[in-house]
């Protein structure tokens, strides 16, 4: 109790207990604002990867048959750098276009220019990977939804698909999946905030980085997708007045020299 009892309120509140509660409001402050930020950048990570599983059934995916119809007389490896080569420059376009419109002043803009970014990097990669085990004669069993699946996995953990091993096939867009996914996502997004310099830097910068990362990606899955390559004469409908490609010496000769 104050010295005199008929002080106001204010008055009767000592220097002490104002100078414990303003920290300590500012403090309780702080912890709801970044509770709030945490939750707001997990909800934003959850739209895009919700969005991406949307997507990865309906990428179109060409299989072997098509692929050595477009560019016939190739090796496998050579059929593979093909896909190599045009899945960079698809991803260098994406984040050449994203670094083209960070020249816009306008900051609230930019988390849904990186998450476009991310969805269409992710399109383009995914594709790559499906139409490699395809090149490599390793396509997952299943209908198209589970094999969509297995190649977001395939992405997601950026590495090839074992079809010998049940446990990389049966594959649920579970719970762990997700978060994996949204692990994926955050690092691409942190990977690509260069793109979203201006002056027309970020175009540039955003195209380098993203033919790099593919680059990347693609010699990591192929390293995975030679140990367990199947010839395409071994394939079960592969037809026989065809020739083929001896693809363990077309390895040899060139898987070195390609993915340098």
């Amino acid at each position: 109790m104050p010295a005199d009892p008929t002080a106001l309120p204010e008055e009767r509140t000592t220097r002490e207990l104002k100078r414990r509660g303003r920290p300590a409001s500012l403090a309780g402050a702080a912890v709801r604002g970044a509770r709030r930020g945490r939750d707001g950048v997990r909800s934003a990570l959850g739209v895009i990867a919700d969005r991406i599983i949307a997507t990865a059934p309906r990428i179109p995916v060409r299989d072997l048959a098509a692929l050595r119809e477009q560019f016939p007389g190739l090796t496998p490896e050579e059929l593979a750098d093909k896909l190599v080569a045009g899945a960079c420059a698809g991803t260098a376009t994406v984040g050449a276009g994203v670094g083209a419109a960070a020249m816009l002043p306008v900051p609230p803009a930019m988390p849904a220019e990186l998450a476009a970014e991310v969805a269409g990097i992710a399109a383009v990669e995914i594709k790559l990977i499906a139409e490699l085990h395809e090149v490599y004669g390793l396509r997952p069993a299943g209908n198209l939804t589970q094999r969509a699946t297995a190649y977001l996995t395939s992405w997601t953990q950026e590495r090839g698909i074992d079809i010998a091993a049940p446990a990389s096939l049966n594959v649920a867009l579970g719970g762990q999946m997700r978060r994996e996914l949204r692990q994926q996502i955050m690092k691409r997004m942190l990977r690509n905030l260069p793109n979203l310099t201006p002056f027309l830097v970020g175009a540039a910068v955003g195209a380098f980085l993203n033919r790099r990362d593919t680059r990347k990606l693609a010699h990591t899955i192929r390293a995975d997708l030679r140990r367990h390559q199947i010839p395409w004469d071994a394939l079960p409908d592969a037809p026989a007045d065809q020739p083929r490609a001896d693809a363990s010496a077309a390895t040899s000769r060139s898987g070195s020299r390609v993915d340098t």
